[in-house]
């Protein structure tokens, strides 16, 4: 009630500032353009048109790809058709994509809307899938394992709880066991439009298990990409509006400690680690309102950062690749492998380059 009293109180007070409105740009990063930065060898993966908003390398090349988010606010050119989750080997020459088969009596498909996604491979080696749904524009998690020879996925189970309103993206650190983000606080869509508008930190990240849901840190800016480093002793943290990455060391309970945050020119969003080198690989917006107000015109930039040494006092930052958007749009996650490097997008393609 108090946090809802003061998001009233301060939407009373900005309608009487003028430059309410270019605050609001200039979070969204309106004004920046794109100086391009080119990558010699890159070619636009056949079987993407409607976006690879997240994806996840598994050790051995096979790539699973989340596609076809429809989420409030952002375009999609396949409204009416669910998503899906694609599979693509990286050790292919000219590789393409495969949309999995998805079998469980208790999933419906036709409602499906993925948006982060993360892997857990167990002592076994079985592969297990988790993502972020949003069906009927709520939030839950579906748990599938991977069944590579028959390429499709079984549905497992349903994760729904109430510190799991708002999901964005996922980090698995087990079966059944994960962080997670909350991109807003309110549930009502109306109330998340003001809470975006007025740039409320109020964003928190979860951790949740079977056996226990705790939030774990909060105060971010449309808290956004999350993952985990290869020792699985830090977890980074993108707040895509405050254009901040945060740093965090993981505890053997599950808390987690703020060690330090970096701040970019850009919206940073899904973040990938290297499994080899523990660089983090971000997928970012230049012009973040081109995201929230499409126009063909004027499209979606796409900018992939590298940084290397992030836990050191002078990490280095590096653009890889920025484009205005004529080749692809709203880039949202890059990773690596073996020299290749993989980007998608939150509504349209994906872009394969050998690095």
């Amino acid at each position: 009630m108090a946090k809802l009293l003061a998001l009233t109180l301060l939407g009373l007070v900005l309608t009487h500032y003028k430059d309410h409105q270019s605050f609001y740009e200039r979070r969204l990063n309106a004004f920046r353009e794109v100086e391009p930065v080119d990558l010699p060898n890159c070619n636009l993966v056949k079987g993407i048109e409607s976006g690879s908003e997240d994806l996840e390398i598994l050790p051995n090349g096979l790539t699973f790809i989340s596609s076809g988010l429809k989420y409030p606010g952002i375009k999609s050119f396949e409204p009416d058709k669910p998503g899906k989750i694609l599979l693509m080997d990286l050790n292919e020459e000219d590789p393409t994509v495969l949309e999995l088969s998805i079998s469980g009596s208790n999933f419906n498909l036709s409602s499906f809307n993925p948006h982060g996604i993360s892997t857990f491979t167990d002592e076994d080696n079985t592969v297990y899938l988790l993502v972020v749904n949003h069906p009927d524009v709520k939030t839950t998690v579906e748990l599938f394992k991977f069944q590579e020879e028959q390429k499709s996925l079984l549905h497992l189970k349903t994760i729904r709880h109430e510190l799991l309103p708002n999901l964005n993206d996922i980090v698995a650190v087990g079966p059944e066991h994960f962080y997670a983000t909350n991109d807003h606080y309110f549930v009502d869509s109306y109330l998340k439009s003001w809470e975006l508008y007025l740039g409320l930190a109020w964003s928190y990240v979860v951790y949740y298990s079977p056996d226990e849901v705790k939030v774990v840190a909060n105060g971010f800016d449309f808290a956004n990409g999350i993952n985990i480093s290869p020792d699985r002793k830090y977890v980074y943290v993108s707040a895509s509006l405050a254009r901040k990455i945060h740093v965090y060391e993981k505890h053997a309970n599950w808390t987690l400690t703020s060690l330090k945050s970096m701040v970019f020119n850009t919206l940073v969003d899904n973040i990938s680690v290297d499994p080899v080198t523990g660089d983090l690989w971000v997928g970012c917006h230049p012009n973040g309102k081109r995201i929230f107000y499409y126009d063909v015109e004027h499209p979606p930039a796409s900018e992939v950062l590298q940084i290397q040494n992030i836990l050191t006092e002078e990490p280095k930052v590096t653009v890889v690749y920025a484009e205005n958007g004529t080749v692809l749009q709203g880039s949202t996650v890059a990773s690596v492998y073996k020299g290749k490097l993989l980007i998608g997008t939150v509504f349209q393609k994906a872009l394969y380059c050998k690095l």
